[in-house]
């Protein structure tokens, strides 16, 4: 069974809800104060069945005074019925419901004249050609218009048979998004909880799931579903849902919140968008200028940054713009949203969300900024990834983020991320998606980083990763730094030796005097054989100044490096030369003492001919080294691997 939300929208006492009733049999007005007052304040549902295509009605209120209410229910219609009175004609109302709901991008809807009975044919067909002059040039141009009475009923059999013929044109919502239901009511049933209720604008809930509520991501659970009074166990999109939560109280429920997947959408304050001013809009919309900014269920107010040149967008006129929101709202890409004026409160203007996860732009940027914003206005999902994905620079996007800005679901992301890569533009690198230049600039600039440092210190091996991840990459995504150090290793550019990182090239030149030096040193430590010397001796040994000891340092550790010293602990060194004699008694000893292969302290002592003062030290080098293992007061010498 298909299922369409139908909207109402005109002036106040056209007979919105005289309609709504007659057609469904329920009473749209369910606060008593409506029925006081005998007019709509608030949002009201009816649902009516024609053979296979289930309606749920959106009555909205037609007072000025409630267009905040009326807003709430515009969002998500498929189809609009645009009331208007016989007797009045077109009024106020009538021209900005009508104007809003073009804004919201609605392309389906008819026109219904109301209270026929009250007036003689004459003023019923001026009013029909009022109306057909109103709608001139809009998707209701050749939109079926049907004279009704809803006291006598002549013409809702014409009305339902044109809504059902509505219904089969109108196309199936796109399954490509997931879940997402702006709520535009809350309230609480004894023995059941919180309740809340709106259109379910995509995807499906089921009974059981567990749901997010945004803002402020509080973890809920479906406990129950309803859709259309009737208890289900899945809605789908176009359906009126109502959902029992648990896990929240209905006084943390605030119309305008979103339930949505876990973790898969995110709240924003600052949106890049597209803004279309109305033609008859009594001011056009400026930066710095507060407004009313309405979304989904929600009214927020924030402030203008226009992006185009000049900096004003004219009534009539369309152009990029910031908005920077007071409080949190949930927005996509692609959102239709309303801007009223702050005060006194007119609908001025309407857009469509382009960067929900904007950053403030400097002005320097502008003209690239707007090149982007406009890549991200195609229709072609592979350009808008790219879109995002070059917006965000040297950062880069993990898919997470591109989810949350799209509301696509994992199959359609996965499959424009494929497609965005194909010619190299976009780059996968390690789970974050960077455009081409953005990874040539953080390559370039790892390498002008290593020749600077290698420039600055020619006798260090090479630089600390961290340090080089904390000058290039400190505005990255973490898993950028390993995929751009790999892709230069790949070409030979670079090359990594467990915490140091040096350009490919490189390699220590010594001077004749650092040679000579680095001579002395190793002779120094090759002389002390097994009673390792402290530095200080060593460097007395080898005849190094104070003001040489600082260079001294390097070449240590550059004779580190290269193998010819072996460091075994913190400043305790000795050659290797020696290191390896003493492995060899090692494997001599354990094998005349097969099967055990054991040795302790004293023996140890002894075989290599230690005091404990370098024989606990040089245990530990082996253990470390597994060469030995230790087992108690004990080690077991460890054979060696066969190769």
């Amino acid at each position: 069974m298909t299922s369409l939300i139908v909207g109402t929208a005109g002036h106040i006492d056209h007979g919105k809800s005289a309609l709504v009733r007659a057609l469904t049999g329920t009473d749209p007005d369910r606060l008593p104060e409506e029925k006081r007052r005998g007019i709509t304040i608030d949002l009201g549902f009816a649902d009516l069945q024609l053979d296979d295509l289930r309606l749920g009605f959106v009555d909205v209120p037609g007072h000025e005074r409630f267009v905040k209410n009326m807003l709430a229910g515009a969002h998500g219609i498929d189809v609009l019925a645009l009331i208007i009175a016989a007797d009045e004609g077109v009024m106020p109302q009538t021209r900005e419901h009508f104007d809003i709901c073009r804004l919201l991008d609605v392309r389906n809807g008819l026109i219904v004249i109301t209270k026929s009975d009250l007036v003689e044919k004459e003023m019923l067909s001026l009013v029909e050609t009022e109306a057909r002059e109103m709608v001139a040039g809009s998707f209701l141009q050749d939109a079926p218009l049907v004279a009704v009475s809803s006291k006598t009923g002549e013409g809702l059999d014409e009305l339902k048979s044109q809504l059902s013929a509505i219904g089969k044109r109108v196309p199936a919502r796109s399954t490509d998004f997931v879940t997402r239901l702006p709520i535009d009511r809350a309230f609480s049933m004894k023995g059941f909880g919180a309740v809340v209720t709106g259109t379910l604008i995509s995807g499906k809930v089921n009974e059981g799931d567990d749901l997010e509520l945004l803002p402020p991501a509080m973890k809920v659970r479906v406990r129950g579903l309803q859709v259309h009074g009737a208890s289900v166990s899945q809605a789908q999109a176009g359906q009126r849902t109502a959902v029992n939560l648990g896990g929240v109280d209905t006084a943390q429920i605030e119309r305008g919140m979103v339930l949505a997947p876990p973790g898969r959408l995110r709240p924003t304050q600052i949106v890049d968008v597209w803004i279309d001013v109305l033609p008859d809009a009594p001011r056009g919309v400026r930066s710095r200028s507060r407004v009313r900014f309405h979304i989904g269920a929600t009214e927020v107010l924030g402030r203008v940054r226009v992006l185009d040149e000049p900096t004003e967008i004219s009534a009539g006129g369309g152009g990029l713009a910031q908005l920077r929101l007071e409080t949190p709202v949930v927005a996509l890409h692609g959102d239709r949203f309303i801007l009223r004026s702050y005060s006194p409160s007119q609908t001025v203007a309407g857009g469509v969300i382009v960067d929900p996860f904007a950053a403030k732009h400097r002005g320097k940027e502008l003209a690239q900024t707007r090149r982007l914003l406009r890549t991200l206005l195609e229709e072609d999902r592979a350009a808008k990834f790219r879109g995002f994905v070059t917006s965000a620079g040297e950062r880069g996007l993990r898919l997470t983020d591109i989810a949350a800005a799209t509301g696509w679901t994992n199959d359609v992301l996965a499959k424009v991320a494929s497609a965005a890569q194909a010619g190299e533009q976009v780059i996968d690198a390690g789970g974050v998606y960077l455009a081409r230049e953005s990874f040539d600039r953080l390559s370039s600039a790892v390498l002008d980083e290593l020749e600077r440092h290698h420039k600055r210190e020619p006798l260090a091996r090479g630089m600390l990763r961290e340090t080089l991840r904390e000058k290039v990459f400190a505005h990255s995504l973490p898993e950028l730094f390993g995929a751009v150090i790999a892709k230069l290793e790949t070409t030979g550019a670079v090359a990594s030796e467990k915490d140091i990182i040096r350009a490919g090239g490189h390699s220590v030149g010594l001077s004749e005097q650092d040679a000579q030096m680095s001579a002395r040193i190793e002779q120094a430590y090759r002389d002390a054989g097994v009673e390792a010397p402290s530095l200080d001796d060593v460097m007395k040994r080898a005849g190094v100044t104070v003001s040489q000891r600082t260079q001294a340092r390097k070449i240590l550790q550059l004779l580190v490096d290269g193998k010819k010293l072996v460091r075994i602990q913190n400043e305790m060194f000795m050659h290797e030369d020696v290191v390896a004699g003493l492995k060899v008694k090692l494997q001599d000893y354990a094998s005349k003492h097969e099967p055990q292969r054991l040795i302790d302290v004293p023996a140890f002592k002894e075989l290599a001919g230690v005091s404990r003062k370098y024989a606990i030290p040089l245990l530990e080098y082996f253990d470390r080294e597994q060469v030995t293992r230790r087992t108690g007061d004990k080690r077991v010498i460890l054979k060696p691997p066969t190769r």
